[in-house]
């Protein structure tokens, strides 16, 4: 037996040994939760008035002819809608495991 295999072999044995608990979510953490909560759907309704204002400056200036110009603001708008989402998606995933 070569010592590359031993210490494989000694290497699994003690990977096997470590425990791995179940996770717990740490006591008095349903206020971290509604901040989270909250924190959430204001910046997603920012963004929903964003979207608004976007439109409207658009309407306005296409009215005088200088249209297509804000059609990066509503790119950066849902943009951020984007990233608000994924990083709930993510914080509930954490959350749950």
């Amino acid at each position: 037996m070569s010592i590359l295999t031993t210490l494989t072999t000694v290497a699994v044995d003690v990977m096997a040994a470590v425990p791995d608990p179940a996770p717990r979510r740490p006591p008095g953490i349903e206020g971290f939760d509604a901040i989270l909560s909250w924190a959430k759907w204001v910046s997603l309704a920012v963004c929903l008035l964003g979207l608004f204002a976007a439109g409207a400056l658009m309407a306005i200036q296409s009215r005088r002819g200088e249209g297509g110009e804000h059609v990066g603001k509503i790119g950066m708008a849902l943009g951020g809608v984007i990233v608000i989402s994924a990083a709930g998606a993510l914080v509930g995933f954490l959350a749950t495991a």
